[in-house]
């Protein structure tokens, strides 16, 4: 029962310097609920006064008294729109709620305002990361490195951050310098830290160090009244005995989490795992069961972040819909191109064709140079459309000076990628890419494209076992029907303006790779003008001694090459045959007959 604080004859209610020392005395003293009416009554009194407000807003949402304290935060926010605090703190109440795209609102304004804000910076990169804001997530982390010591909470989001941004360095230096506090909750965040260590060491292929990890988290001792601490753990667990080839191990681990935590992304992920140690078990139904909990578990966050993708006929590939006419490709100012070894290599594709192996293959080359997967041609479409010059009906009046903009901001992006590239010829893998041809196009006419082919239905199935990141990909590979539509609908526009411009592109198929591995491998040296091609079969090797690898993929390619992934569809066929119909045309058109 809410309690009502009865003012004192020495307090007036009215006394203005009273009520808030009072008010904040009690809130320094764990008092929140006497210090509510307190402050409601400040903003009664000076209801233009915004730091009435704000700890207004601050007091509710201890209590959680969301509706008071988003009506209070959001009445500062109006009155101070250049206060950083303000917005920070409507932005956390915002995370409170996982209301993810009204946080990242507030947060990268706080920023704005104040951009060494670092607190604001880390849970901007936060919301922007659920998002799938690539771009904004990188800025937000931008010389995290030199950033002070966190909180051990905080160390933690940092550090699952910086790794999926392939910074492990500096992953690992945010956990080493994480503040610890000083009460009975230390412990349960150190072992927080030790599982962490361990799940970065095995995404980073480094088993034996994360098997060093772990043995300080004995699977015995986790104390199960932390669920936190225990998922974290077994996830750690199960994702180093699929890379040991203990796949029973693994699944009982993913089996205890679905059956100990709500936390919708941990679930989702241990789903994910389960299916795949049921897959490599040959138990296809129990696997394809952990898929569908795995997507139905997904497609909450994503009801969240992009409610409009939600209806049956939504289409998450908007940029299938951006394409260029051979009447309007005929209308564009001629530009002077970049020479051909200043060009990037483009390796595109849809995701799961085998567009990671290549890339490995290439960068295992001394000549060339991989950033992992960027959707920088992506954000300059985007820039184009910020700056008035709607993509891609602005790209025919692109003057030699803009089109020069636009080559110096992908490269500025490329610099903090590979600030070392050198002579080196640049390998920009992104699956996706296939759809901004038109871009690729315009800036770079002599660029070689690899397109990366494989079988329709491995790709489909290997999309749908994938836990992606993005929202709008969560919704895409929700179900087999509308990955079978979007991959159709991607392949459609690729073929349509290949036609148009006739891109210097090779197609790379998978199952003949896998089935004449040398023989690809030289073709591919003399599509790239390359002498010496050999290190390229190399690439296996060069991958384990890499490190980390942002794509799914990253366990795969330090395996060489198999044939364990061709017709592996063939095993769930059942479920394929209702989306069989919408495939077979570009089955056909691929030659997959």
């Amino acid at each position: 029962m809410s309690r009502v604080l009865v003012l004192s004859e020495t307090m007036p209610d009215d006394d203005e310097t009273a009520l808030l020392l009072r008010a904040l005395a009690l809130r320094a003293t764990a008092r929140p609920i006497e210090a509510l009416p307190l402050l409601v009554r400040l903003t009664q009194l000076k209801p233009q006064t915004f730091e009435y407000w704000n700890n207004l807003g601050l007091i509710a949402r201890e209590l959680s008294d969301v509706p008071t304290a988003e009506q209070a935060l959001r009445r500062a926010v109006a009155l101070a729109p250049q206060q950083a605090d303000v917005h920070y703190n409507l932005g956390l109440l915002y995370l409170q709620q996982r209301n993810w795209l009204a946080a990242r609102e507030s947060l990268l304004e706080a920023v704005q305002i104040a951009p060494d804000f670092i607190d604001a910076r880390l849970h901007a990169a936060h919301a922007c990361h659920v998002c799938g804001d690539n771009s904004g997530e990188e800025a937000m982390l931008e010389n995290a490195a030199a950033w002070p010591p966190q909180s051990a909470e905080q160390a933690l989001t940092l550090a699952s951050m910086l790794s999926t941004l392939g910074q492990q360095d500096a992953a690992f230096r945010a956990l080493e310098k994480a503040v610890l506090p000083e009460d009975d909750t230390a412990e349960n965040l150190r072992w927080r830290i030790t599982a962490m260590r361990a799940s970065l060491h095995e995404r980073g292929n480094r088993l034996d160090q994360a098997e060093a990890e772990l043995a300080q988290l004995p699977l015995d001792e986790l104390p199960t009244q932390h669920p936190q601490l225990a998922c974290a753990a077994w996830l750690a667990y199960a994702s180093v005995a699929m890379r040991r080839g203990d796949t029973q191990h693994a699944a009982e681990l993913y089996e205890r989490i679905l059956a100990t935590t709500d936390d919708t992304e941990v679930r989702a992920q241990a789903a994910f795992g389960l299916a795949s140690a049921r897959d490599k078990q040959e138990r296809h139904r129990e696997a394809w069961q952990a898929l569908q909990h795995a997507h139905e578990t997904q497609l909450g966050i994503a009801r969240i972040i992009v409610p409009e993708l939600m209806a049956e006929d939504s289409l998450p590939l908007a940029m299938a819909d951006l394409s260029v006419s051979r009447i309007e490709r005929d209308r564009w100012k001629p530009l002077k191109p970049p020479r051909d070894k200043q060009s990037p290599v483009f390796v595109v594709g849809f995701p799961r064709s085998g567009t990671t192996l290549l890339e490995q293959m290439l960068d295992a080359h001394p000549d060339f140079c991989a950033m992992d997967e960027r959707a920088f041609i992506h954000d300059l479409t985007e820039r184009m459309n910020f700056a008035g010059q709607p993509y891609p009906a602005a790209l025919a009046e692109l003057t030699e000076t803009e089109a020069e903009q636009l080559r110096s901001v992908y490269a500025s992006m490329v610099r903090k990628v590979v600030p070392d590239l050198g002579a080196h010829r640049l390998v920009d893998k992104n699956p996706l890419n296939m759809l901004c041809l038109p871009m690729i196009a315009r800036l770079f006419p002599e660029a070689r494209i690899i397109l990366c082919l494989r079988h329709p239905c491995d790709v489909l199935l290997s999309c749908y076992m994938q836990s992606f990141r993005s929202p709008a990909f969560m919704v895409l590979c929700s179900s087999l029907e509308r990955l079978a539509r979007g991959y159709v609908r991607a392949f459609e526009h690729w073929f349509n303006q290949a036609e148009v411009f006739a891109p210097r592109a090779l197609e790379w198929r998978y199952e003949s790779v896998v089935a004449r591995f040398d023989e690809h491998v030289q073709r591919l040296g003399h599509f790239l003008d390359v002498d010496d091609a050999a290190p390229m079969a190399r690439f296996a090797e060069h991958a384990r001694s890499k490190g980390y690898i942002s794509t799914p993929s990253y366990a795969q390619v330090t395996q060489g090459i198999h044939g364990r992934a061709v017709h592996r569809w063939h095993a769930y066929r059942e479920m394929f045959e209702p989306v069989l119909p919408i495939l077979q045309p570009m089955m056909e058109r691929l030659g997959y007959v």
